[in-house]
């Protein structure tokens, strides 16, 4: 083991970890058809109560902080949905946090459907900092499509009051829309909209499942398991919802085209970000398209650690908070070669890409189609990305030269509409 991924004596990682805590595991008081973790529910007793113990939340906090190198130190609250504990759960958060805050600067994110907020919920969020993801997907007619309430009525209206409710009382706010296969046809009529609802900052995930094989249906799953699980079925079908690759391209394609003509530093499209980060040599601040993942892991309820919001499956459990060292619980990820296999494992075709250094191979447990060299490991959006990437060069290559020169990305608006010229006095 190198220097870079030992301990140090006050049981820190050196180049720290990020935690993404389920404080509520796998509940949720929707039923979105395309969600991956609802059926989690299903790796525990039917009489399971998701709700994280405050033994569990006392010791992962102090575990936290102790473990990080860094003098920030972020915390992440996903589900399920974790507004269903209720406002005092995060408020005996915030209690928990702040004998930590003289050492330390914590801030919270909290993802949510955004259904449970009120005006109690948002004075809380705002009188202490969090900032909250929002899941809405787009206009009513398609986010309506999938994310529907356990009743199977669309949860648009809902999701509309909640993110109004975050405007009306300053909550800090970004929206994460996923692209599932219909949506990936109506690009400018998701961008538009959000853009009209006055967000900022937008994540557009792809929705990408594959049907079950016999490993899944083993743990009673009904999605199937990451490829490296499974990969000797052979299994390589999506579900019907999962998005078209090449579409996934047109889709990002489209909205970067609007993009970079009108609102290029006055709204945050995280995709694009993290290409021009890129292209600029920075590494990847996502795992996603990161040369190796394994620093960000899982926290479940129960206290169980895993090595990534998508492998919550027994084979990727590496412990549990209560009685092992969160610090050691992620080397012992690492040493795995989980983290390290994202960049040694990619098949031949991937390593001489001429996108490599922006898509890095996409997450591991979407890579379950062959190249056309009939080599495994192959992800499934790679004609989406390649395409994508491909077709951006020309803007992210002005970005950079404007960056170079001291000048903001978003003079590449200007550019566009004429040859750029660089003023080498400013």
């Amino acid at each position: 083991m190198n220097a870079g991924q030992e301990n140090n004596r006050s049981g820190q990682v050196a180049h720290g970890i990020h935690v993404v805590a389920k404080p509520i595991g796998p509940a949720c008081n929707l039923d979105c058809a395309y969600c991956f973790y609802l059926e989690k529910q299903a790796l525990y007793g039917a009489g399971e109560d998701f709700r994280m113990p405050d033994e569990v939340l006392s010791t992962f906090i102090r575990s936290y902080v102790a473990a990080q190198p860094a003098p920030d130190v972020d915390f992440v609250w996903q589900g399920g949905e974790p507004t269903l504990l209720g406002v005092d759960f995060f408020r005996r958060v915030v209690q928990l946090q702040a004998p930590f805050a003289g050492r330390k600067t914590i801030t919270n994110s909290l993802q949510t459907n955004g259904t449970l907020l009120d005006d109690e919920w948002c004075r809380f969020l705002k009188r202490h900092g969090f900032m909250v993801g929002i899941s809405l997907d787009g206009p009513r007619e398609i986010h309506d499509l999938f994310r529907r309430d356990r009743a199977g009525n669309g949860t648009f209206n809902s999701v509309m009051r909640g993110l109004r409710l975050l405007k009306k009382h300053g909550v800090a706010f970004n929206v994460m829309a996923s692209v599932a296969r219909e949506t990936a046809a109506k690009p400018l009529d998701v961008y538009r909209f959000l853009k009209d609802e006055g967000v900022k900052f937008i994540q557009f995930a792809p929705i990408i499942e594959r049907l079950p094989g016999d490993s899944a249906r083993e743990l009673g799953l009904s999605l199937a398991a990451p490829a490296a699980l499974d990969r000797q079925e052979r299994n390589r079908e999506a579900t019907p919802w999962s998005v078209i690759p090449g579409e996934y391209g047109d889709f990002l394609i489209a909205i970067y085209e609007e993009w970079v003509r009108q609102d290029v530093g006055t709204v945050f499209v995280m995709n694009f970000e993290w290409a021009l980060n890129a292209w600029i040599g920075n590494p990847s601040p996502v795992c996603t398209h990161a040369r190796q993942c394994g620093r960000s892991v899982v926290l479940e309820h129960d206290g169980d650690l895993f090595s990534c919001d998508h492998h919550v499956y027994p084979d990727y459990r590496l412990g549990n908070i209560l009685v092992d060292d969160l610090a050691a619980m992620v080397e012992k990820s690492i040493r795995s070669g989980f983290g390290v296999n994202k960049e040694s494992a990619l098949p031949r075709q991937c390593a001489k890409c001429e996108v490599l250094a922006a898509c890095r191979g996409g997450c591991p447990k979407h890579r379950f189609l062959e190249t056309c060299h009939s080599e495994p490991g192959l992800h499934y959006l790679c004609a989406g990305y390649r395409k994508f990437f491909r077709h951006i060069r020309k803007y992210l290559r002005v970005m950079a030269t404007l960056l170079e020169n001291g000048l903001p990305p978003s003079c590449v608006m200007d550019a566009v509409k004429g040859p750029l010229v660089i003023r080498r006095d400013h």
